[in-house]
């Protein structure tokens, strides 16, 4: 649907979301808890996404990526959440600009999406490579478990005593993590229990409506959440209209 805003045509945000276990399942459970007008596309990353016409809406062929209501592709995590967070104007999912809420907000969100998330390259490559050398491998998993756990650990030590990471609702900070913090369970590293706020913490944000509905979508369920997402566009649909 195009709406007018000021005098130039806009249409609501299609996120770019992959599957399976994407970072990008929490973006959309914010988009849920923004409350405004949205809709998907959901992508294969084993496959949609390295095809080569991919690569015009994002050359490194990643998701997420963020049609925006002007049409442009916005592609990276903090990128897209800075847009978000900028048309929150209810302040659902963050907070007013200069508070030490806000502040505490993007000091998560940037520890969660650089050390955090990249904890986990290592093992992510194992679980990639074909006909690689059992040595390599069992490198590659041994180091990347002592990096996740060290990561866990830290974040451990930055979750306060509020039911969420910034206060008593789930903010941008909380998107960026539930997306992420279960693939500890995908990888079976350590055990959930040993890092009992976080795992606190998920089971908070895992029971939550808008997160339910997030991870219904990505398994290719349908959910109508609360209304606010208006559908999913096809993924040849979004890179012949919006592709470069």
């Amino acid at each position: 649907m195009i709406a007018r805003n000021h005098g130039r045509k806009t249409l609501e945000p299609i996120l770019l979301y992959g599957f399976p276990s994407g970072s990008s399942m929490g973006l959309v459970a914010a988009l849920e808890w923004l409350g405004r007008p949205y809709r998907l596309c959901r992508v294969d990353m084993l496959g949609e996404m390295r095809e080569p016409s991919y690569g015009r809406i994002n050359p490194r062929h990643e998701t997420p990526v963020l049609i925006t209501d002007a049409g442009e592709p916005l592609t990276e995590t903090m990128a897209i959440a800075a847009w978000l967070e900028a048309r929150d104007e209810e302040r659902r999912i963050s907070f007013p600009p200069l508070s030490r809420e806000a502040d505490r907000m993007h000091q998560l969100m940037a520890f969660i999406n650089t050390g955090f998330t990249g904890a986990f390259s290592p093992l992510w490559a194992v679980l990639e490579m074909e006909d690689a050398d059992p040595v390599v491998q069992t490198t590659l998993r041994d180091f990347g478990h002592r990096v996740v756990i060290e990561r866990h650990d830290k974040l451990e030590g930055m979750i306060g005593q509020r039911p969420f990471l910034v206060g008593e609702r789930p903010s941008l900070a909380d998107a960026i993590l539930v997306g992420v913090a279960r693939w500890r369970d995908v990888h079976e590293v350590a055990d959930r229990e040993r890092w009992p706020k976080l795992s606190a913490l998920r089971a908070r944000l895992e029971g939550d409506p808008a997160v339910i509905h997030a991870t219904r979508l990505e398994n290719g369920e349908p959910s109508p959440g609360t209304g606010a997402l208006l559908g999913h566009v096809p993924l040849a649909e979004v890179i012949e209209r919006f592709g470069r």
